[in-house]
């Protein structure tokens, strides 16, 4: 199949890519930079940014199907991806895979996410949406600066336990809906093996570091300046807030057996995870 990955140099669809590549498909990534990415024999770099919303929307014309998330730090979802969605529909797209995050359902339907969601629902096209929930991968970027300045995880999430997931294992799932029609029309929420809590994840990154890590539950204002200090716009740094308040409530919590159902394969635990990346936090 011939695949198009918006954001194909992010976490998600860098791993996504990956798994096409390795299952024989043809990926055509997007990326507001593609003269300075490497392609090869089945990757094709293409541009694609939220900061030019009318440009690049004809390579959908192209490949079969594609995958869409919106860009970290964005909280206009809607507005970024509506005019994309669009074109699949013009086009008769054969399938289209949005990420959202886990509990957007549950959201009003004018939230962006919910928005977005509402417009692939009714446009047509065969469709999947896949929730995650909170990335392990998280720990290593967003927090990191804390982590290695410090010792300390700052994050206003109370005592709660979240099933973190793996982004591997998100691209896996994203990579199977994308390449087959088994399960199309569906929506799955996506998350880890076990539901552990920060003191927990201090414990695990700890171990594998040598470094004494320890979790501090900060005021959740603190939280939002100390994001907003690291370069995250306001809007963003608020979302952020708004959605760690509801993983403190517990919201974050269910284990769910859905990235085994598909794709065959247990997901990837959280020690395994923080073994993988121990030097990150030394």
């Amino acid at each position: 199949m011939k695949v198009f990955v918006y954001g194909g140099s992010g976490l998600v669809g860098g791993h996504l890519i990956k798994e096409l590549l390795n299952n024989g498909h043809e990926v055509f990534a997007g990326s507001r930079k593609p003269e300075s990415q490497k392609s090869s024999t089945n990757l094709h770099w293409v541009f694609a940014d939220s900061s030019d919303l009318n440009k690049g929307q004809e390579i959908l014309e192209k490949v079969d199907a594609a995958f869409f998330l919106s860009p970290p730090g964005q909280t206009n979802q809607y507005e970024i991806l509506s005019p994309w969605i669009e074109k699949a529909k013009q086009i008769s797209l054969k399938k289209l895979v949005l990420m959202t995050a886990m509990g957007v359902e549950h959201a009003p339907p004018e939230a962006p996410f919910r928005k977005t969601e509402i417009m692939l629902e009714g446009s047509g096209i065969p469709w999947n949406i896949i929730r995650p929930n909170w990335f392990m991968q998280n720990f290593h970027t967003f927090w990191i600066a804390g982590i290695k300045q410090d010792g300390k995880i700052y994050f206003p999430g109370g005592n709660a336990n979240t099933s973190f997931i793996d982004a591997r294992d998100i691209a896996s799932v994203a990579s199977v809906l994308l390449t087959s029609s088994k399960n199309d029309n569906q929506a799955f929420t996506l998350t880890g093996p076990e539901s552990i809590d920060h003191n927990v994840v201090a414990d695990h990154l700890t171990k594998v570091s040598g470094k004494n890590i320890e979790y501090v539950d900060v005021d959740p204002k603190i939280f939002e300046s100390s994001l907003v200090s690291a370069g995250l716009s306001k809007d963003y740094a608020a979302f952020l807030v708004m959605i760690a308040g509801a993983l403190k409530e517990g919201f974050a919590s269910p284990i769910l057996d859905t990235v085994k159902t598909l794709t065959g394969k247990n997901p990837i635990s959280f020690s395994q995870y923080a073994k993988e990346n121990a030097n990150a936090w030394k």
